[in-house]
C-alpha cells in the first residue's frame, strides 16, 4: 500500500502552499521591519534609549533587508507563476507591489516627514502670547539686544525652528 502523502501531486501542492506562505511572510516581515522604527519614534510619545537604538538599527539595515525581501519575493513568484491560475498570478503581483514600495521607502527618511521644521516662525509680544501658559517651559534666545522665546511644547513637535534674531540667522532645536 502506498502512502497518500508520498504522491508527487501531494508533495507539489504542499511545496506550493509553503511557497505562498513564505511569500506572504516575506511581505509581512518586510512591512514590520520598516514600520517598527516609525512606531517606536513618534511625536509626543515617550521614547526609551533602547527603542531609539532598535529603531536606528532597523533603519540602518532596512535598505539591504528590503532588497533581499524583494529578490526573495521575485524568486517565490517565479516558482509559483508556472501552473498558477489567473487569480493566483494577480495575487502574486499584488504582493510584489508592496515589496517594491518597501524597497523604495527604505531609502526615504520618514523621521523628516514626521518632524517638519517650523519654517516661518511668527513672533508675538509676551502679553499677546495667550497660547503660552504661565510656568510653561520656553527656549529663550537673545542676540544683539533682540530676545525671543520658543515654547518647548511646540519645539517638541517640530524639533527645529529656523529664525532670524537680532539680525543673525539661527536654528533653535529641542
Amino acid at each position: 500500500m502506498t502512502n497518500i502523502n508520498s504522491r508527487p501531486d501531494s508533495r507539489r501542492r504542499r511545496r506550493r502552499r509553503l511557497a505562498w506562505l513564505a511569500l506572504v511572510a516575506v511581505v509581512l516581515l518586510c512591512f514590520a521591519w520598516l514600520f517598527v522604527p516609525v512606531w517606536l519614534i513618534q511625536p509626543f510619545k515617550a521614547q526609551t534609549s533602547r527603542g531609539v537604538e532598535v529603531s536606528y538599527a532597523l533603519r540602518r539595515w532596512s535598505p539591504l533587508v528590503t532588497v533581499a525581501a524583494l529578490l526573495a519575493g521575485l524568486a517565490l513568484v517565479a516558482y509559483l507563476w508556472r501552473g498558477g491560475r489567473w487569480w493566483a498570478k494577480a495575487a502574486m503581483l499584488v504582493l510584489l507591489v508592496p515589496l517594491a514600495g518597501f524597497a523604495w521607502f527604505a531609502r526615504q527618511q520618514p523621521f523628516e516627514w514626521m518632524f517638519r521644521p517650523l519654517a516661518a516662525a511668527a513672533h508675538a509680544r509676551a502679553a499677546e502670547a495667550d497660547f503660552v501658559r504661565d510656568g510653561e517651559m520656553v527656549l529663550a534666545v537673545e542676540v544683539n539686544g533682540d530676545a525671543v522665546a520658543y515654547p518647548v511644547r511646540q519645539l517638541a513637535y517640530h524639533h527645529l525652528v529656523e529664525d532670524t534674531v537680532g539680525g543673525a540667522a539661527l536654528a533653535a532645536t529641542y
